[in-house]
């Protein structure tokens, strides 16, 4: 079986094609494209490399590895074979076979031409590359071409509509899987001088080869396209969930969805949202977390209303003008005392309610929420157990049916797979993300030292900045990088600091102002807890202070809230027993 460079297509053309968001023309581009990687992958064998542009670059629409060349198949040797792959029909006006593509025709003997020469030209140039051979195929699958050589094109390198079936026994014999070794006699020189030095499995031609090609399409490209391309390509995969959960008929529509981090909890939250608005109806959005809510109120669309639990029973309190309980210890207990107290003469008000964090909310916060919710009011109670942080029993919802979504589309594969190591079989999520690796790295820190706290302190200081510079150095900006705290703010050594380094930190300090938004400090690196960054995202995400001597289940939740909220890099800075722990998994996690 061929190895196909990147990975990751197989999961894009599943989740990606069957969304249809692409225009049609350049959907069925990518399907057509899709189907001939399978074809390459299961019927080449392993000592060919097939490299394509189907992944990340079909984020543009742009199909193609290497100017208008959209696969290029190395040999053991590291040879090269450029496929050409044209869909559709061609014209053989005149002398030449020509393609219409952006509203102009192209001649494909000429774009053959002239993207060898340039390819050729630039290896020549490449240390270690300067003997690599170069050949082409002309796939058209369908079209037949009558004249191939008044279009200035060899037959035995144009497989067409007629030939279909034997591409790949065209491929092999125009690159065979290695050069033929010389024929040599006993007592005679060869009687077939080698053009190059004779080059074996892991030979240093083909090691450049592949390392120039990985520059071509960029396997490591620039870090600040890749967010955007990132993001928007898992909002596309992930969207099932909004799709399907919003096709359920139900009577009255009380739908429970458990669904695990990064399923699209959020697309389906809003698209609820977006719909109870555009039916005119009274939709209310409510969450536990603060920052969530925030976020969730940012991009959903005017018209509804988005708040957090103990928003809302501050709103429930003012409405019966009830003074709120004074800031301080106990505050948030009083408050929900004082409106569940209020339950009897609530009243229906909303349509849609949507619950978001579901797992942290108790029953009687259920209770309270549907006495606002009319009999025949769309609920919709999205969870996770694995995200459920605080210490109280969860709703029952006695009777809802349930939807599970047990795959994750936003975290890079290479994450799922290690968290999958710690996670009890009955847990075990899967993995849907377009990216293969997630940049996962693990820097342990020192024990606490002989100068006490201040040591430990340093340590865990001096290996979280450590953490953010591997950041930096791989592409991403300060607003990228999200700095979460194993633990709350109470306890964090880190979450009371101004700086670290050289870079000012932007963190919760713990007060509102007078339009209760939350007040930060001035910087460019966000500085959060698991605990408040519970249900947000960032491209790179350093997940420190790391530290447990068993990993028990709140310690596991913690680390897979924490882990799952990278979509592109993480780094996990740990404590040398937790560094223990999970550097265990890292190892059986590896293929």
């Amino acid at each position: 079986m061929a190895r196909i460079v990147p990975d990751g297509w197989r999961e894009w053309s599943r989740a990606t094609l069957a969304a249809g968001s692409s225009p049609a023309a350049d959907t069925l581009s990518a399907r057509r494209q899709h189907d001939l990687l399978e074809l390459l992958a299961a019927a080449l064998p392993e000592a060919y490399s097939v490299y394509h542009g189907v992944h990340w670059t079909a984020v543009d629409q742009g199909f193609s590895v290497y100017g208008e060349i959209d696969f290029v198949i190395v040999n053991r040797d590291g040879d090269l074979l450029l496929l050409m792959h044209k869909t559709g029909l061609l014209d053989e006006s005149g002398q030449a076979l020509l393609k219409r593509e952006r509203g102009r025709m192209v001649d494909l003997r000429l774009q053959i031409i002239q993207t060898v020469d340039t390819l050729q030209s630039k290896l020549a140039r490449r240390p270690g590359c300067e003997s690599v051979r170069i050949d082409y195929l002309l796939h058209c699958p369908d079209y037949t071409v009558r004249h191939p050589e008044s279009a200035g094109l060899s037959a035995d390198r144009l497989v067409d509509a007629a030939r279909r079936d034997h591409l790949v026994r065209e491929v092999m014999r125009a690159l065979p899987p290695a050069r033929e070794k010389p024929v040599v006699q006993a007592g005679t020189r060869p009687m077939v001088e080698p053009e190059a030095p004779e080059v074996g499995n892991n030979s240093l031609q083909r090691t450049a080869v592949e390392r120039f090609l990985r520059d071509v399409i960029e396997l490591q490209p620039d870090v600040s396209a890749l967010v955007g391309q990132a993001q928007a390509l898992i909002t596309r995969v992930s969207g099932g969930l909004a799709h399907w959960a919003r096709q359920l008929e139900l009577n009255p529509h009380r739908l429970r969805v458990q669904a695990t981090a990064g399923s699209g909890k959020t697309q389906l939250a809003l698209a609820e949202h977006v719909d109870a608005i555009a039916r005119g109806e009274r939709v209310l959005h409510v969450c536990f977390n603060r920052p969530l809510a925030d976020h969730f109120a940012r991009i959903a669309p005017p018209g509804g209303e988005v708040m957090t639990f103990h928003g809302l029973c501050q709103q429930l309190l003012r409405e019966a003008g009830l003074p709120l309980p004074a800031p301080g210890p106990g505050r948030f207990e009083a408050l929900e005392a004082q409106a569940l107290a209020l339950m009897p003469v609530l009243k229906p008000r909303y349509d849609t309610l949507v619950v978001d964090e579901g797992q942290d909310f108790s029953q009687p916060w259920c209770d309270l929420l549907m006495c606002l919710a009319h009999p025949k009011a769309r609920v919709l109670w999205l969870d996770d157990p694995m995200q459920a942080l605080y210490p109280r029993a969860p709703a029952a919802l006695q009777g809802w049916p349930v939807l599970r979504a047990q795959t994750n589309h936003r975290s890079p594969r290479e994450i799922v797979e290690w968290l999958r190591m710690l996670l009890p079989e009955d847990q075990r999520i899967e993995s849907a993300s377009p990216l293969a690796s997630g940049g996962l790295e693990l820097i342990a820190y020192g024990d606490r030292g002989p100068g006490g706290a201040t040591d430990a302190f340093e340590t865990v200081q001096v290996a979280t900045r450590e953490a953010v510079r591997r950041c930096l150095a791989a592409g991403f900006r300060r607003q990228d990088i999200a700095v979460i705290s194993f633990h709350g703010r109470a306890q964090s050594a880190l979450l009371s600091l101004d700086s670290l380094g050289t870079h000012a930190v932007r963190r919760f300090t713990g007060r509102h102002d007078l339009l209760d938004q939350p007040v930060y400090t001035e910087g460019g690196l966000l500085f959060e807890s698991v605990y408040r960054f519970k249900g947000q995202a960032a491209p790179a995400v350093v997940l420190t202070e790391i530290d447990f001597r068993g990993l028990d289940a709140m310690a596991l939740r913690k680390l897979f809230v924490g882990a799952t909220r990278a979509t592109i890099k993480l780094v996990l800075v740990a404590a040398p027993a937790a560094a223990q722990v999970i550097g265990g998994a890292m190892q059986r996690s590896q293929p």
